[in-house]
This record gives C-alpha cells, sequence and structure tokens, in this order.
C-alpha cells in the first residue's frame, strides 16, 4: 500500500491538521524537480527553505503529542479520582443504611446525614469528588451502576485515544523518513544522515514510552471493572485449584501491534504492579540476565536439544545495573516421561559478592544461616536454598562456565493478583550482548558483567557484532486451567488474531547464543532462518475481535476501528489527499471486476476498449518470449517455474491481484498507466521490438511502495501464503525436536532381540543339517552353509543397526529409524537358501 494512501486511512480525523504535512512536502519536491527550466530546479535556497518546513512539522508533531499525553495522563488521574469519590459516598450511604436498620435516628440527624451524602455524591468534596454530578438526594443500585457503565465507556475512549496516539507517532515517524528518502532521491542533496542526528535527535517524538500511559489506564480500567473495588492479594498465588493443567506458549509481535495488543489485554487483565504507592518508572520495567556456559556451549546444546537434566544458569536483577541485590538462578529441563516438571529455582546474593562466588571462595551457608535467625526463613527452605547454591558452584566451577551472554528487556506483566490462572508478560526492546571473552576481548574484564552498558536501549556505544537487537517483541501466556477446562474465549481470540505469531519453545539464551557466537554455533534453533527471511506482520482482519473500537455514543469516528476502508472524515474537515503524481493513480481500481472499470474510471467505451486490447497484446507478446526461452533452455523472468515465489523472497504474502502467471510483477506495479492514451500509442508503436515501453513515473511507483511492511501496491491480504521450507545457513544446522523417551530405548532393544531369535533359529536349522546328514552329501552341505551365511548376515545387520540407532537416539539426531531395506534383504537371502536346497536335491533324482 503507498504511504499515502495509508496515513489517508489510518489518521484520526479529529487531529488532522496535527499530522504531518506530507501533502505539502512532496508538493514541495515535485515543483521544482520536475520543472522543464533549468534555473527553476532545486537550489540551495529551495534546500533551506524545505529544510526549515521540516523542522517545523517536527516541532509541531512533538508539541501535540506531549500535550496529547499529559492531557490524556489528566483525565485519567480526574476520572480515578472521580471513581474513588463515588465509591466513598456510596459506601458511606450503604453504611448509613446499615446503621438506620438497627437503630432508627432522628429526623433532623438524618436530614443532616442525607444532605451529607447527597454533597458527596454531588461532588460536594473538591478534592476528590470533583466531576460527579447528581442533583438527587439519593443514589439507588441501578443509579449507580448506570454511573458506572457511563464511566466505562469514557474508559473505552480513553483507550482508544492512547491507541489513537500511539499511531499517530508511528505515522508520522514513517511520513518523515520516507518524505527525507523522496528527498534525498529526488534533489540531489543529500539530508537523511543530517536528519536522523540533528533533527530527529532533537525533537525524539517518536521514542515516547507509553508504558506509564497504559499503567495508569489499567490501574483505571479495573477501578472501573471492579466497581472500586479492585481485587487485591499476592501475585504469584495459584489459587485454588487442586488439579490444573499448566501450558506456556510464546508469540512473537511485530512492533507496530505492541501498543494494541497491550491496550487489548488491559481491558481483561490488569497491569501487574508489585508496589502500586510508587509512581511507575520506565527502569521498573527493566529486566537483565546474564547467562553462563563454557566455550563448548554445553549448556546452549542442552537446551537447544531440550535433552533430560538440561541446565540454564543465570544472573539476573531488576531496573537499574545499581540494584544491590542480584539473584542466581537455575532452570532444569524435565522430560514429560520421568513424570516430573521443569524447575526454576533461585536464591539471592549481594552484588558485591558475586565475584567471590563464582571463583569458589564464597560459601552461602552462612548467610542462609542469618535468615534462619532472623525468621525470615525456616530451616527447611534454607536447606534447599543452601543444596541449590552448592550446586551451583560446583556447576560453574567444575564445568568451567563464565558470563556468555546477557539479555535485557522491558516487561509488562498482566494478572490479576491473587490469581495466576492466567498469566501474560510482554517483552519488549529485547537485547542480547556479549559478555564472553572467547575471541580474545575481555569484555567484562576481572569482573562478572560488563560495566561499559547499562538499561540505556539501544547500547549505542556497543559495537554491531557485540549485540543483536531483536526486531520483535515477545509474548508468553502462561494458562493454568482445570482438567477439561477450555481457555478463555478473548485468549483464544488474542492468539488466533494478526497480533501474534506463535514460536514455541522460543529461549532468549538460545537466539542470542546462536546469533552472537555463529563461529561457534553448528547447530540453530528451527526459528532462525523465519527469523532472517520473514515478516511476521499480517494483515488486519477487519471482523476480527480484538480490534480497539471507540464506544458507539463517540461523537466521532476513530482510527482505531481502522480497516482497509478509509475513514471518512467529518463535514467540517477538508479530506487528505496525497499529491497524485504522473503514473501513481490510485490502484484502488484493481480490487473490482473490469465491467465496471469503464464507468467508474469515468473512461469513453472505446479508451476502455484499447486499454484491454493493449493489455491483451502485452500478455501475448510476454507469453511468447516465456515460451520462446524455455525452448532455448534460458532462465526467463517470464517462466512462472524459475521466478522466485513469495516466500523464497522472505515475504508471506499472498498472490497479487489480476497477474498472468506469465508476467512478472513488476509490469502490473504500472498497470493503471495503460489507460493513458499516449501509453497505449507508444505500446502499440512498439508491436515489432523487443523494449518495453516505460509508463508514467517509475521512480515515484518505486518510492511510494509501503517498504516498511513490504507490501506491494496491488497486494491482496486476503490471501496468504505459507511455507515450511526453510534452508539454514551455510555450515549451520536447524535442530530439530526429537522427543526421546525410555520406551523408544526399549523399542530397539526389542527389535534386536527379534532378529537374533530369527537369527538363532536358522543357526540352528544350519547346525542340523551339518549333523544329521552324510559327510559326503555334497548337496547338504552346500544348503547347510546358504543357511549359515543367512544367520551370520542377520546377527551382523541387527547388531550393526542396533549399535546405529542407539548413537542416533543418544544424539537425539531426527533421522529416518524406519528400516525399510534390512527385512527384504533378509527374506530374499532366506529364499534363495531356501531354492539352492530344493534346486540342488531335484537334480539328485
Amino acid at each position: 500500500m503507498k504511504f499515502g494512501q495509508r496515513i489517508r486511512t489510518s489518521l484520526y480525523p479529529e487531529w488532522q491538521e496535527k499530522y504531518l504535512d506530507y501533502n505539502g512536502l512532496k508538493k514541495d519536491l515535485k515543483s521544482k524537480t520536475r520543472s522543464a527550466y533549468p534555473d527553476e530546479r532545486w537550489d540551495d535556497n529551495d534546500e533551506r527553505e524545505f529544510v526549515n518546513k521540516l523542522e517545523k512539522e517536527l516541532e509541531k508533531c512533538e508539541e501535540f503529542q506531549l500535550t496529547k499525553a499529559e492531557e490524556l495522563s489528566e483525565r485519567i488521574e480526574s476520572l480515578e479520582k472521580t471513581v474513588h469519590g463515588l465509591v466513598k459516598a456510596y459506601d458511606a450511604r450503604q453504611h448509613h443504611d446499615d446503621d438506620a436498620d438497627d437503630d432508627k435516628p432522628s429526623a433532623s440527624r438524618l436530614e443532616a446525614q442525607d444532605g451529607e451524602d447527597a454533597a458527596a455524591l454531588d461532588g460536594g468534596s473538591d478534592d476528590e469528588d470533583e466531576g460527579v454530578d447528581d442533583d438527587d438526594d439519593t443514589r439507588s443500585e441501578a443509579s449507580y451502576d448506570e454511573t458506572f457503565k457511563d464511566m466505562e465507556e469514557e474508559v473505552a475512549t480513553l483507550v482508544a485515544d492512547v491507541h489513537d496516539l500511539a499511531l499517530y507517532t508511528k505515522l508520522n515517524f514513517t511520513g518523515f523518513m520516507k518524505i527525507v528518502k523522496k528527498h534525498d532521491k529526488v534533489t540531489g542533496y543529500t539530508l537523511k544522515p543530517e536528519f536522523s542526528s540533528d533533527y530527529l535527535d532533537k525533537h525524539p517524538f517518536y521514542k515516547y514510552n507509553y508504558d506509564g500511559l497504559i499503567v495508569k489506564l489499567s490501574r483505571l480500567f479495573d477501578l472501573v471493572r471492579t466497581r472500586g473495588h479492585p481485587i487485591e492479594g499476592d501475585s504469584a498465588a495459584g489459587g485454588s485449584q487442586n488439579a490444573f493443567v499448566r501450558s506456556t506458549t510464546k508469540y512473537w509481535v511485530h512492533e507496530d501491534n505492541i501498543i494494541h495488543l497491550k491496550l487489548n489485554i488491559l481491558k481483561h487483565l490488569p497491569v501487574l504492579v508489585f508496589n502500586p504507592k510508587k509512581p511507575f518508572e520506565a527502569k521498573d520495567a527493566a529486566i537483565t540476565s546474564i547467562y553462563f556456559d563454557n566455550e563448548d556451549l554445553e549448556l546452549y546444546l542442552g537446551r537447544l536439544e531440550k535433552t533430560e537434566g538440561a541446565e540454564a544458569i543465570r544472573l539476573r536483577w531488576y531496573g537499574d545495573v545499581d540494584q544491590k541485590m542480584i539473584f542466581v538462578e537455575r532452570k532444569t529441563h524435565r522430560e514429560d516421561w520421568t513424570g516430573e516438571k521443569s524447575v526454576k529455582a533461585r536464591f539471592g546474593i549481594a552484588e558485591h559478592k558475586v565475584n567471590d562466588f563464582i571463583a569458589g571462595r564464597l560459601t552461602m551457608d552462612a548467610e542462609f544461616d542469618e535468615l534462619v535467625k532472623k525468621g525470615k526463613k525456616s530451616a527447611k527452605e534454607v536447606e534447599g536454598m543452601k543444596q541449590l547454591a552448592n550446586e551451583v558452584q560446583y556447576a560453574i566451577i567444575t564445568r568451567r562456565l563464565k558470563p556468555v551472554m546477557r539479555s535485557f528487556y522491558n516487561r509488562t506483566a498482566f494478572q490479576l493478583p491473587g490469581d495466576a490462572r492466567v498469566r501474560i508478560s510482554l517483552d519488549t526492546e529485547l537485547t542480547m550482548v556479549r559478555e564472553d571473552d572467547f575471541d580474545g576481548k575481555p569484555r567484562a574484564g576481572n569482573n562478572w558483567r560488563r560495566t561499559d552498558i547499562g538499561i540505556d536501549y539501544p547500547f549505542e556505544q556497543l559495537p554491531k557484532e557485540d549485540k543483536e537487537l531483536f526486531r520483535y517483541a515477545v509474548l508468553e501466556v502462561k494458562l493454568q486451567t482445570q482438567l477439561g477446562q477450555e481457555p478463555p474465549d478473548w485468549i483464544r481470540d488474542l492468539i488466533a488474531s494478526h497480533l501474534v505469531e506463535a514460536v514455541p519453545k522460543f529461549s532468549k539464551f538460545i537466539h542470542g547464543c546462536a546469533t552472537l557466537l555463529p563461529e561457534r554455533v553448528e547447530l540453530i534453533p528451527y526459528w532462525a532462518p523465519q527469523y532472517e527471511k520473514t515478516d511476521i506482520k499480517k494483515p488486519v482482519n477487519p471482523k476480527s475481535k480484538v480490534q480497539i473500537e471507540r464506544p458507539h455514543s463517540a461523537a466521532h469516528s476513530s482510527a482505531s476501528n481502522n480497516t482497509s476502508i478509509p475513514t471518512s472524515p467529518t463535514p467540517s474537515q477538508p479530506a487528505y489527499y496525497e499529491p497524485v503524481s504522473e503514473g501513481e493513480d490510485d490502484d484502488e481500481y484493481l480490487t473490482h471486476t473490469a465491467s465496471d472499470e469503464a464507468r467508474r474510471l469515468g473512461l469513453p467505451p472505446d479508451a476502455h476498449s484499447q486499454a484491454e486490447a493493449a493489455k491483451q497484446f502485452r500478455e501475448n507478446k510476454l507469453r511468447e518470449e516465456a515460451e520462446r526461452a524455455r525452448a532455448n533452455g534460458e532462465e526467463s523472468d517470464e517462466d512462472p517455474a524459475r521466478r522466485p515465489s513469495v516466500s523464497q523472497k522472505g515475504k508471506q504474502y499472498g498472490p497479487r491481484l489480476d497477474i498472468d502467471p506469465l508476467q512478472p510483477s513488476s509490469a502490473f506495479d504500472k498497470k493503471l498507466s495503460l489507460l493513458d492514451p499516449k501509453s497505449m500509442q507508444k505500446l502499440f508503436k512498439a508491436k515489432d521490438s523487443q523494449d518495453q515501453p516505460k509508463y508514467g513515473d517509475e521512480e515515484d511507483d518505486e518510492e511510494e511502495e509501503d517498504e516498511e511492511h513490504g507490501e506491494p501496491a496491488n497486494y491482496d491480504p486476503n490471501r496468504v501464503e505459507y511455507t515450511r521450507e526453510f534452508q539454514a545457513p551455510d555450515g549451520k544446522r536447524i535442530a530439530t525436536m526429537v522427543r526421546i523417551e525410555p520406551k523408544v530405548f526399549f523399542a530397539n532393544e526389542r527389535t534386536f532381540l527379534k532378529w537374533l531369535g530369527f537369527a538363532v533359529l536358522l543357526a540352528g536349522v544350519a547346525t542340523t543339517l551339518l549333523n544329521f546328514i552324510h559327510v559326503e552329501d555334497t548337496v547338504g552341505l552346500i544348503s547347510a552353509g546358504c543357511f549359515t551365511f543367512t544367520s551370520l548376515l542377520a546377527l551382523l545387520y541387527a547388531g550393526g543397526m542396533y549399535a546405529y540407532r542407539v548413537v542416533k537416539l543418544r544424539k537425539r539426531e531426527a533421522i529416518n529409524y524406519h528400516d525399510p531395506y534390512g527385512p527384504t534383504a533378509l527374506c530374499v537371502t532366506l529364499i534363495a537358501s531356501i531354492l539352492v536346497n530344493v534346486i540342488l536335491r531335484l537334480k539328485e533324482l
């Protein structure tokens, strides 16, 4: 989709004047760069004027975004105060009514109390109840619920406003980058590096962190949903279930869908805040982990292949690097057949003691004993912590483990306090950083972690080879349902939507090692080729249940209801249109049938028929060239068998509209220009030539494709092509998940014993022939020899296959364990031995 179309269909009409003037900037470029007179071409004065206008647009966007964000924050806080005031007044009224039932007060006291209640419900308290407007003396239960329903609509409007503001940021940032790129392309001046370093850094509106707004909005949403009585409890509690099933699935989330996803989840689960009394800060969401491994990457391979007992050892802290408490964690993988669950255990250690602990100079026994004396831990808990600390320390020393990779991300968790049946976490700005010294570079020196970075994403001070900026967010959905119970419907809608891409068993540690240590890693995870070659951005389904919509009572429509249909502006506002240059006409007509083209495009019948004739001639010409190329054995782009598929190009987009399989896709990017009479005349003049005519302005067509999403102009969002074939990079192998249980080894043993029993039976036949035939019986000796050879062959083959399968099972290799040749060869050899005996005996007769 062209960006002009995209911004026209996505902008919020009420903020239309606050968006980037993409229209005007584009006109400025075209008015000068396409002038026929040399004196009117782009010069230094034009460049200064364009840059000044661009900077003013930046200032306008930044000012509006900051102002709107502050306004939304104030609206949220004001509505939260209103809710608290309403609940306080209602609770006081209920308490007064209860007291009145027990002991009826005097009339004067009742009137005074009624007056106080009415004043409270009326917003009589300026600091708490401002905004509550009710002239009645009493408030019924129905009126109370009706008020909260109105508040729910206000909250829904706030959710849509936050969503639209995030979309506003994305659209404007994309618009700035596209107009600067177009400027560099058509003017000959280079602006992009200077624009990024000098202008965007001064007005970083695109870096605004919406987490603070989302946390406030989540708290407000929870207040209104629970009628002012939010659920309280331990966030780690799991409820009162006795028999439940745990399931954890991970998903990738495109950066364009992060805010949409957060706002969608908070409608069902509140943001988990461990200290509600403390104002939210960006560093509160930061989580950093440092993973240990040795030069052979034993822990990486164990976690990748999911071997029984595979461990991951890491040090983790929350917040900035000034945290004094570091958690030592060990994750142990358990196979299902063991009947045990994979476990994660941890203990805390002071930051200044970490170096001594991993070097073996310090044990944690004394510190853990102090916890018992202070009454913070029981003796049983401390014994488990001691065992864990000793085992981790022993593994670090004996297996020569050292810090290898650091992972950093900002986490937003969603969960009902006291109820862990549904827990969702979203990790954004995920970054993997090298901590090892395998290549001779002492990145951390003698310390247990490098000190040249903190939580300053995107860590611009690091060289490119030392960091991996993961381009997606990672969503983790943990469900704890009772046996036979289905997950909530909203969870099912969420994971089936365009917002997420399922990536089971995804691991930050595995991905970091695979990308940062390519010279040491031969086995890579299955998702690595998919990450490198595909774009997970999916088309929006207008019927999806995860769309963010404004209440129907809202006065204006919003871009939150964004579909492929353009949003209609209000009558008082002018429509937004992108300037259309030569060859850049809107190709929306491709989605309609050809029979209606003449009427919709306003063409005379003869022009439409000429265009169809030109199109038909072009198709025939390309067909003939493709057939000629195939006949000569040449590789032609027009040959669909040789043309790269969509999936080979790394995209998962479906077939284009109205494309003949023998035509290149580039030919249809300019399909509309066929309707231009001049272009049709050129086409008819070129019938006898091999050169293809040029239609319209190719530079503008290429520039206006939405490169960020990789969507061609006539991309059909309702068609998706999937591929399961990914090629590993040279010298790499893709790790395949192989489930190895004890019964597999037993099955191998049983197969070997079956073959062994059959071989012994044949050996018995041979031995019997040798013992009971006459010494001069040549036929008997030959038959005995044949059966002996067959028996020995069966023994050798069975032993070899048994050993081969055992080795492959231990290595967890995904090979074909079926034996298609052995039984056939055994049968052939046995039949041959019998035939030799029968034929030789018949010849003696």
